[in-house]
């Protein structure tokens, strides 16, 4: 029988297993998934539900996983130039990729084509594998209004 994972909670409470994903798949509502128990689950999650490293789903039935966020093939760029860094923000943003934005660094899902693009604008770019955190948005979690 799959579990049927229907929201995320805030309290935390003590995890049957955990569910390891990459970022394209931490923001589907809807999918099913293999534990990393072998079990069998669905996500039926609010639509624009996004999950994050060590977020907690809850079943149907109660049963509670632990959100992981897989290791990546990532493109890591790091300086000091905050306006270099602002402007390659810019241009990542104006294709809508995903950034993981830090200070002195930010960091993509692996693009050669990109990879180029941030070197022609004078900054260095390391390629790594690790867990991908992006920003969600300015209104993510909080709908959006115009009071």
């Amino acid at each position: 029988m799959m579990i049927r994972l229907i929201s995320k909670i805030t309290t935390r409470r003590q995890p049957m297993t955990t569910l390891t994903l990459p970022w394209e798949q931490r923001i589907q509502s809807r999918l099913r998934v293999t534990l990393d128990n072998g079990a069998q689950a669905g996500l039926f999650l609010e639509h624009g539900t996004v999950l994050h490293d060590r977020d907690q789903l809850v079943s149907d039935d109660g049963v509670v996983i632990a959100v992981r966020a897989a290791e990546e093939s990532l493109s890591t760029v790091t300086s000091d130039d905050s306006l270099r860094l602002a402007r390659a923000c810019y241009h990542l943003g104006n294709r809508h990729t995903p950034l993981e934005i830090s200070t002195n660094q930010l960091r993509y899902l692996h693009d050669p084509v990109l990879d180029h693009m941030i070197k022609g604008l004078g900054l260095a770019v390391r390629r790594n594998q690790a867990p991908f955190e992006p920003e969600t948005g300015a209104y993510a979690g909080q709908g959006h209004h115009h009071d």
